[in-house]
């Protein structure tokens, strides 16, 4: 027996209780039976959402309770529905659209293969750990990527800190084909969904050029992460205060002149990250915004600041 509770809210108030969701994933506060997903109710209305919340079991007390935190104040009504039974994985998957950005192309293994020239395809299961594509944030990098390889940025050695799915090192891979490549996550479960990834797309694992070592560590406190500085790119989709606390740890690891990918931030929180990877010693190479997140290409000073 399956059940959700759905709540209905404007857009903004959806995205802030899917990032409050990220963020007790994080510190292990939030009950993993309870798989969130938020969406617009149509397509006229694009500012009216709902945040669904799907249970292997008849919703108690507290699970409504939980889903009500993420709001914070004035919380909406929240409504507890029974699902017919189906594979509701395999039902997620399907809902998931490919994307494409840049030249990537990011989709499910329910939809084909864009095998046009100059494309790059990547395979990625939904409902598996965090960086499938679908969200803005992902799609920016990957966009970002791409800008950067048009504009000359060569890459040797580069790291993904807190990976997910491992696809923006799959794409950093695609682009610098001979860089070495290292990602990481705080989820050890992201290193099985890596290993799966790594082989439905062909990328190798291991420590050699154009291969991809995953290891599992919280920020960069790994020794292979240290051993394999400088990098001339290193990337990190999170969110804001965690990029800001590691605005030193990351300059330490960053190549002068080597380049930084951020992502996970809002718009409104761009500014307080900025200034924290200004005193690091870091500068503004480009910027895009897609929907209401920033993503920041910054580059190291030769010497900071």
């Amino acid at each position: 027996m399956s059940w959700k509770l759905l709540a209905h809210a404007p857009r903004h108030r959806v995205r802030q209780a899917l990032l409050a969701h990220e963020r007790l994933e994080e510190t292990g506060d939030w009950d993993s039976d309870m798989v969130l997903t938020g969406s617009e109710v149509a397509e006229d209305r694009p500012d009216d959402w709902q945040l669904d919340a799907y249970l292997p079991r008849k919703p108690r007390a507290a699970d409504r309770k939980l889903l009500a935190t993420l709001f914070g104040a004035d919380a909406p009504r929240i409504v507890a529905e029974e699902l017919p039974e189906t594979d509701w994985v395999s039902e997620t998957q399907k809902s998931v659209t490919p994307i494409r950005a840049g030249r990537f192309h990011v989709h499910t293994p329910d939809y084909p293969v864009d095998d046009t020239p100059g494309i790059v395809d990547f395979i990625i299961p939904a409902s598996q750990a965090f960086g499938t594509g679908q969200h803005a944030t992902t799609a920016g990098c990957l966009a970002m990527l791409d800008t950067m390889r048009r504009r000359g940025v060569r890459v040797r050695d580069c790291a993904d800190i807190g990976t997910g799915t491992g696809l923006l090192a799959f794409a950093a891979l695609a682009l610098w084909p001979r860089a070495y490549a290292t990602a990481s996550d705080i989820d050890a479960v992201c290193e099985s969904v890596v290993t799966e990834n790594c082989r439905l797309n062909g990328v190798a694992e291991g420590t050699g050029r154009g291969a991809l070592a995953m290891i599992t560590a919280p920020g960069t406190d790994h020794p292979l992460i240290h051993a394999r500085a400088p990098y001339d790119l290193l990337m990190a989709n999170i969110l804001a205060g965690p990029l800001m606390e590691l605005a030193g740890d990351f300059a330490a690891l960053v190549a002068p002149r080597g380049h930084l990918l951020l992502a996970g931030l809002l718009t409104t929180q761009e500014p307080a990250v900025r200034a924290a990877y200004r005193i690091a010693g870091f500068r503004l190479a480009g910027r895009l915004v897609n929907s209401d997140w920033s993503i920041l290409w910054l580059r190291r000073r030769w010497q900071p600041a």
